[in-house]
């Protein structure tokens, strides 16, 4: 842990969050279990200004072509915050909430808030994108890394999408839907009703992972960890369903997870 690390805590759950890596939260314990992948890269970061790949790392803003960073080369991939350090603006035993200024790469001002807040069987993660200059498009989602075993049986993932966003061989959104497929996935899928996935580790835990947002990218391609994202548009979406910032409109979102216990 860092110095800078919050710690909230909840009956017997406990949250990690590091401000200083990324503001991303970085455990997630319930009865002492840990529920997330460990490590500097994992956990589950906020991805903004935009979720997953954009292709080439361009985009368009009116007439005008943006170049970012090939992070994930040929791409710019899951935004900038998740390498910055937030600022703490305020805490209590079960709540936080931090802030991001955007800097480069990203070419426009812009501030990221994020509220963490737990209780005893769940988390919610509240994030907006302000601006008082240049309206821009921006995405807003998160990235967790849910341990695939925690001890038992491996996790078995359970979602019911109105359609699968066909990807081509750059991983992409061809534009295309189609019905959803059987896993192993790298996908992002449709769900108009808002995001609903269970995560099931049998006869250990049940998490819904759910959301108002009707995207969500679900990646299990990994042996250690299965990621269910919710996000506010698909991959390369700042290129094909770009969401706009403005003085007198923020971008907001939200996800919560709830468990119990089997």
């Amino acid at each position: 842990m860092s110095s800078d690390d919050i710690t909230l805590a909840a009956g017997d759950a406990e949250v990690t969050l590091q401000p200083g890596n990324g503001g991303r939260v970085g455990g997630l314990r319930v009865g002492g279990v840990e529920l997330l992948r460990q490590g500097e890269r994992f956990g589950c970061f906020p991805m903004v200004p935009w979720c997953g790949r954009i292709r080439d790392g361009r985009f368009l803003d009116g007439g005008t072509v943006r170049q970012l960073p090939l992070n994930s080369p040929p791409h710019a991939i899951h935004g900038t915050v998740r390498d910055g350090a937030w600022r703490v603006a305020r805490r209590t035993a079960d709540e936080a909430v931090i802030t991001y200024d955007l800097v480069e790469p990203w070419p426009y001002a812009g501030r990221v808030s994020q509220v963490v807040s737990l209780t005893p069987g769940s988390l919610t993660l509240t994030m907006s994108v302000e601006t008082y200059a240049d309206s821009f498009p921006a995405q807003i989602g998160w990235h967790p890394w849910f341990n695939r075993n925690l001890g038992g049986e491996d996790v078995e993932v359970d979602f019911a999408a109105a359609w699968q966003e066909k990807r081509g061989d750059d991983h992409l959104p061809t534009g295309k839907r189609i019905d959803p497929k059987p896993g192993p996935w790298d996908d992002c899928f449709g769900m108009p009703g808002g995001v609903d996935v269970t995560l099931t580790w049998p006869q250990l835990l049940e998490l819904k992972v759910t959301s108002p947002e009707e995207w969500v990218v679900v990646y299990d391609e990994q042996d250690a960890a299965v990621c269910v994202e919710p996000q506010t548009g698909p991959p390369n979406g700042l290129n094909t369903l770009p969401r706009l910032v403005t003085p007198i409109e923020p971008l907001e979102a939200a996800m919560t997870w709830t468990w119990r216990s089997l």
